[in-house]
């Protein structure tokens, strides 16, 4: 007498699998347009955490607003100060977070010695430029960029940079 074998035949998995395969194919473009809606989420927000961060810079230290994100952020190499403001996390400091590229370009006007509280690393008087570019294709599709007056701009017509050091085509997000 010869047993019956449970089990599936091979033709009920390659169903099965062809189904797993057609329910993935669906979800994963609504899965790469979510991630990509939060990591234009995050620029936007780390922009604005950028200039929260150069405006204190530029009231504790008297220096005008920051050279660099260097002087801005946490380098972790020097004690606080001037060079080494601590206003921003190491991530946002190093200029990469979550696909996104970003860029401080001070002003022209450096002020010197005579004018600033600090003894290195001069800040400047006519503000700075900063922008958030997206790494790649998949990991956003708006530029972003802000300047010292806080308004927080938005190119959605592609991933190109802003011309620096200006910023001032484009949509205004927010204040």
């Amino acid at each position: 007498m010869s047993e019956k074998q449970n089990g599936f035949s091979l033709i009920e998995l390659l169903i099965v699998v062809a189904i797993v395969l057609i329910i993935a194919a669906i979800a994963v473009p609504s899965l790469i347009r979510s991630r990509m809606a939060a990591n234009e989420a995050s620029a936007a927000a780390s922009i604005r955490l950028i200039n929260t961060a150069a405006s204190t810079y530029n009231t504790i230290f008297g220096n005008g607003f920051p050279p660099s994100m260097a002087a801005v952020g946490t380098t972790g190499a020097n004690p606080l100060s001037c060079t080494n403001a601590e206003l921003l996390d190491s991530v946002l400091t190093a200029g990469t977070k979550s696909g996104y590229t970003f860029v401080l370009v001070p002003g022209a006007t450096q002020l010197t010695g005579t004018s600033s509280s600090c003894a290195a690393g001069f800040g400047y008087s006519d503000g700075y430029v900063v922008t958030a570019t997206p790494i790649g294709a998949t990991t956003g599709k708006r530029t972003f960029c802000s300047d010292a007056s806080g308004e927080i701009r938005v190119n959605p017509a592609s991933i190109a940079a802003y011309s620096t050091p200006n910023c001032t085509d484009t949509t205004i997000l927010s204040n």
